[in-house]
């Protein structure tokens, strides 16, 4: 029997597969979906601590499954990312190639470590990299749900007008957040409604900005933590496969 096909594999397959259902469900206008949409991310998130689990304890560690664990993370992160540039006026299209880029280069050096033999270095800004970005996605999504679709128009068209304007991404939301608080020291705190409506106006661009930027800085760090990795796959490359 071949050893890939196990429970932990098909469990990050599954993973996988549920993106083309996730971005179906942010695209329809009910409520109900968008709630769908959270809970399936947030399964999607619990099966990828579930399957390297039982893969370390049933001894069902391969090394396909090493190499399309990591793998299906980042396409449902870019999944989710490039879903919701198309929905939110605040999410940059930068911010999504920042990541991509991020992933695609570690991904590239994780498969030259494989072929040269070498082991590959985690680091701990890579696991609060991967915490940001997946605390990123479900805060966009619950805004998604608590923020109506007519107040999302709202928000998009704010920020619509503030670009045709001239005016940054960045701009727009610092100004969102200064009449905010402005507000709420003047007429006291807002009722629920006129909180979220309020908060929903620049708390998703900072949010994926804060976001972005620890991506950014964890890539670099994986690439100083590896650069021994990157320095022997130059050699081979330089004087051939043997060194001659």
């Amino acid at each position: 029997m071949n050893p890939n096909i196990n429970l932990p594999n098909a469990l990050t397959i599954l993973r996988v597969a549920s993106l083309p259902f996730f971005i179906w469900f942010l695209y329809q206008k009910e409520q109900a979906y968008h709630i769908a949409a959270l809970v399936l991310f947030s399964i999607a998130s619990i099966t990828d601590f579930i399957d390297g689990y039982l893969a370390r304890k049933w001894k069902q560690e391969t090394e396909f499954g090493k190499f399309l664990d990591p793998l299906a993370d980042k396409i449902i992160v870019v999944g989710c990312f490039t879903t919701f540039i198309f929905l939110h006026e605040q999410i940059e299209l930068w911010m999504v190639i920042l990541i991509i880029g991020r992933d695609m280069l570690i991904t590239t050096l994780r498969y030259l470590a494989i072929r040269l033999g070498k082991s590959i270095r985690t680091t701990m800004l890579g696991k609060v990299k991967t915490a940001f970005q997946m605390g990123a996605i479900i805060l966009i999504l619950i805004f998604f749900i608590l923020v109506s679709s007519n107040k999302r128009i709202l928000i998009n068209e704010v920020y619509q007008s503030g670009k045709l304007a001239g005016m940054t991404v960045f701009g727009i939301a610092s100004e969102n957040a200064v009449a905010f608080v402005k507000v709420w020291k003047e007429n006291g705190a807002p009722g629920w409604n006129e909180l979220v409506f309020g908060l929903g106006g620049f708390v998703p661009y900072f949010g994926m900005l804060l976001t972005t930027l620890i991506t950014v800085l964890s890539g670099i760090r994986y690439l100083i933590s590896n650069r021994e990795v990157i320095r022997y796959s130059s050699i081979r490359r330089a004087f051939g496969k043997n060194g001659n």
